[in-house]
């Protein structure tokens, strides 16, 4: 495999976004969750947003993905909110939190997913992570590890790709450019292979583009740029739990890789998806989530 395409293949494995086939887009300034509590918890200078709803002993943390918002999670709270309290994040510069001029990384949207646990008094939850949230709940275990009940991996890599300094700027600097727009354009659709997606396409390329540039080009830097740390799960004792999409960029030593992570793992594919596969197919999503949750006791049961 030629080395661009491999880069390819890691970075659009890694990164992206969720949207909603069967709604119109969703609204930063509305609640995109019925029957869900809006706040907002203090981090720093600004304010992060999220959502709570359901309710369990249990609590499970979702993080969405780039340049997405807390609503893009909303196909899964029907199927969990009576076996878990659930906690949806707009990540900083995302939905409805703060959007400040400032390093976009991977470090610093996990201090906020450790801020609005403590805002919303949780101890230890399940975080579920997709495509960039992977990389962030991964450095939630890393700052703390004792608030981290179990790592879940929604499409998204678990170990940091080894890139060239000028390879990693050969793909985030055009989210620097003036037209920066009709690169993400190009780049969205290209991460909808499936015939009969295109309504799905069109309205996750919508939100994304709602998302302020430097934004999107600071959390790129943040994950792919030099000097950033790695966020491969070390010393981890937790469950780790996968739920991917059939693509090749899976293989069989990644499969093992992450088998040998923990002691405790589940690691499975969806065939027929694309990297949206929550959204794709929530209904087949779900019950694999789920089976995976009750699995490890993580959710009710």
């Amino acid at each position: 495999m030629s080395q661009p395409l491999l880069i390819h293949l890691t970075v659009t494995a890694a990164l992206l976004l969720v949207s909603r086939a069967s709604a119109q887009p969703l609204s930063h300034s509305g609640n995109p969750i019925p029957g869900a509590i809006a706040h907002f918890a203090k981090f720093d200078t600004n304010r992060v947003h999220y959502l709570t709803v359901g309710k369990g002993a249990k609590t499970v943390v979702f993080v969405h993905g780039w340049s997405c918002h807390s609503g893009f999670w909303r196909e899964q709270v029907p199927a969990l909110a009576d076996k878990a309290q659930l906690i949806l994040i707009d990540l900083p510069g995302h939905g409805q939190s703060d959007k400040p001029r400032t390093d976009y990384t991977m470090d610093y949207f996990a201090r906020a997913v450790l801020v609005v646990m403590r805002d919303a008094g949780v101890d230890k939850a399940t975080l579920i992570g997709h495509s960039m949230g992977t990389p962030v709940i991964c450095r939630v275990h890393a700052q703390a590890p004792e608030k981290v009940g179990a790592l879940v991996a929604v499409d998204g890599v678990l170990r940091r790709p080894k890139f060239k300094p000028e390879d990693a700027e050969k793909f985030a600097g055009p989210f620097r450019a003036p037209e920066y727009r009709a690169h993400v354009t190009n780049f969205v659709r290209s991460m909808f292979p499936n015939p009969g997606s295109e309504t799905l396409r069109d309205r996750t390329l919508a939100e994304v583009l709602a998302t302020p540039q430097h934004v999107m080009s600071g959390a790129m830097d943040g994950m792919f740029g030099a000097g950033q740390p790695a966020w491969d799960p070390q010393n981890v004792t937790v469950p780790l739990l996968v739920l991917n999409a059939k693509n090749r960029m899976w293989t069989a030593d990644y499969e093992a890789w992450v088998k040998s992570a923990s002691p405790r793992t589940d690691y499975r594919v969806l065939d027929g998806v694309g990297h949206f596969l929550m959204l794709e197919k929530p209904a087949e999503f779900n019950a694999a989530l789920l089976s995976m949750l009750q699995k490890f006791d993580l959710v009710k049961n």
